[in-house]
């Protein structure tokens, strides 16, 4: 099974374990390769739990806690199941003075989760980041890699709405 050409999401925990392993031996182990070898567990798990972690400490030959510090360190990793769209609300300076904050509560209300959760249908989580380089037309927002601009409250719901 290639790495490059495998679908995940019809591969039971067991198939997912065997390419994980397969995706460290091409890393050849490498403790300097941890990096790459936790982004791909993240893709192939959806996040990197605490059995992702023991196997990859395992095979790697690396203490736990190197794994848990690497990820806990690092924003773009998740150590808890995330959902199938991101939300990064972006609350950097130019966003925040221009109405990022009422863009996020307002999500937050909608969705009835918190910042760092997930709906319980599994279709959103909801994040901040300080800046993703459109300040000068804030508020913005990004949905996995698409950004949403000059947002205001009103037009959440039918952003959301595109993401069934």
């Amino acid at each position: 099974m290639s790495i490059a050409t495998c679908r995940v999401d019809t591969m039971d925990e067991q198939d997912k374990f065997a390419l994980l392993t397969q995706v460290i031996e091409e890393y050849e182990r490498k403790p300097s390769n941890l990096i790459q070898v936790l982004h791909y567990a993240q893709s192939i798990f959806g996040f990197v739990g605490a059995d992702v972690q023991r196997v990859i400490a395992q095979k790697m030959d690396l203490p736990l806690a190197k794994i848990t510090g690497v990820l806990t360190f690092y924003s773009f990793f998740s150590t808890a199941p995330r959902g199938r769209h991101i939300i990064s609300v972006c609350l950097g300076t130019a966003c925040f003075i221009r109405g990022g904050q009422p863009i996020l509560d307002h999500l937050k209300e909608i969705l009835g989760i918190d910042v760092g959760e997930t709906t319980e249908d599994q279709r959103f989580s909801l994040e901040i980041r300080r800046c993703i380089g459109a300040c000068g037309m804030g508020p913005s927002l990004i949905i996995d890699e698409q950004v949403f601009k000059r947002l205001n409250v009103s037009g959440i719901e039918q952003i959301l709405d595109e993401f069934e």
